[in-house]
Parts: structure tokens; sequence; C-alpha cells
């Protein structure tokens, strides 16, 4: 009689927690229904130059004609192949770096001054060193997405490593977990929030510097469809390309929050058991 009775009440639980869910999701998208409605009752009212901001329809319709003449996915691609090749650098090059920083006191004392000092120049500031080295080419903007995306992910890094609970290391090097082992079954596992937080931010961080690189010095890629269209009094597909990066820098962090959730699984489990 008791099991009868405690299956309903799970369902129903159950039941709340995904209207719950679905109500969270309506007022999500309430905001954005507003925004965009905003957006396109402004022009037409007069109230904003449709000159300088065009209704959202069409801005919506300069999207589709650019996406089904091809321009717009060519400009996706290019920019996503810089992004991903600096962004990927920064994660090969800079986890393991964040990885020795925070775990060695020693060396951290050693690098920490040339860290601080360089982690406060802008990717802009430095983009005629770029230049100078790699010229007006794919390396220099590569350089630069690789510069802006290795900072939040080496901190979180460090951060993650340093802040690891000290019990963890303890009761793991008594049940004889040494060295490497250790490193990779619990420090990595436990510092691994902190880690994909500042892998968000270098993404968040690339995106926002190829833009600029892109707009300064490049023929291809979104930045530079923005300045060109601009350039060009084309406000409807400039906006277009406004919004192409957003939804791509919106798709990045939401695949990096999945895969984050996906990898740990296994805490939320052992916290509902």
């Amino acid at each position: 009689m008791i099991g009868q009775k405690s299956r309903p009440c799970s369902r129903d639980g159950r039941v709340t927690n995904l209207l719950g869910r679905v109500l969270a999701g309506v007022k999500g998208m309430g905001i954005v229904i507003i925004f965009f409605a905003a957006w396109e009752v402004l022009p037409r009212a007069g109230l904003v130059q449709a000159m300088f901001l065009p209704p959202a329809t069409t801005v919506a319709r300069a999207w589709m004609d650019l996406l089904r003449s091809g321009e717009l996915l060519k400009h996706i691609v290019i920019s996503l192949q810089r992004v991903g090749a600096g962004f990927g650098l920064s994660l090969v090059v800079i986890i393991p770096l964040g990885c020795l920083i925070g775990w060695y006191r020693s060396f951290e004392r050693f690098v920490d001054p040339l860290v601080q000092a360089f982690r406060q120049t802008s990717a802009l500031a430095l983009f005629p060193v770029f230049i100078l080295f790699f010229v007006i080419g794919e390396f220099s903007k590569i350089g630069m997405v690789f510069w802006a995306a290795q900072w939040p992910i080496l901190l979180g890094t460090i951060s993650g490593i340093r802040n690891v609970d000290p019990l963890l290391i303890d009761v793991a090097r008594t049940l004889g977990i040494k060295d490497l082992k250790l490193f990779i079954r619990v420090i990595l596992p436990a510092a691994f929030p902190s880690i994909m937080t500042g892998i968000r931010l270098g993404a968040g961080a690339s995106f926002l510097v190829l833009v600029a690189a892109e707009m300064i010095g490049a023929k291809s890629g979104l930045g530079f469809m923005i300045i060109n269209a601009q350039y060009n009094f084309e406000t409807p597909q400039m906006y277009s390309a406004i919004l192409t990066i957003s939804l791509l820098g919106l798709a990045v962090n939401y695949l990096l929050v999945w895969i984050e959730r996906k990898a740990m699984a296994w805490k939320e489990e052992s916290v509902a058991a």
C-alpha cells in the first residue's frame, strides 16, 4: 500500500518539475520576444530612423537572402576556422601550463610577474605586433584569438587546481594514489568546473577579438562583412552579420555547458545517491 501511494506522488512531482521548466522557458523567451517586437515597431513608428536601425523583419529577409546566396555561409566558415584554430591552440597549450602553475608554487612565483604584466595587455593593442610578425594574414588573426582566449583559460585552470580540497588529496595519497594517477583521478576532476568556466570565458573573448581583427585587416569573415556593409550603407546586411556572430557565440556557449554537464554527470549521480 505504501508503495502504491508513493508512485502518484512521484509522478505529480515530475509533472510539477516539468511545468516549472516550461514556465521558466516561456519567461526566458518573453524578454526575447519583447526585444524583437520593439525592434520591429520602433523604426516603423518613426521613433528610430530606419536607415540606422531597419525593422527586424527587414534584417531577417536580408539574412535569408545572404544565406540562400551562400555568401553568409562562406564568411561563417572562415570565421569559425580562425576561432577554432586560435581557441583550440589555447586549450592545448594553456591548460597544461595552468596545471603546472597551479600545482607547483615555486613555478608560479617564477612566472607570476610576467603573467600579471601580459594579461593586462589588450589583444587589440598588440595587433600591430602580430602584423609585424605574421603580416596581414591568417596567422595574425589566429594569434590574436589565441592571446585573448588564453588568459581566462589560464586563470580558471590555476584557480581550479589551487583550490582543490587538500582533504581529497590526502585521502587519495592514503589509498596509495600518487603522481600522475593522482593528478588525473583526483585533481583534474575536482578542478574541472573552474577550468570549464575559464574555457567558456575564453570562447567568448575569441569571438570578440576575431571580429575586431577581421574589421581591421581582412577581406573575409563576419567582421569584414560588418565593416564592409557599413561602408556600403547596407544596414540590413550589417545587422545580419552581427546577429550571426551573436548566435554563433550563444551556440558555442551552450555546447560547452552541455559538455560540462555530461562530464560532471557522475557528480550529480553521487549527490542523488
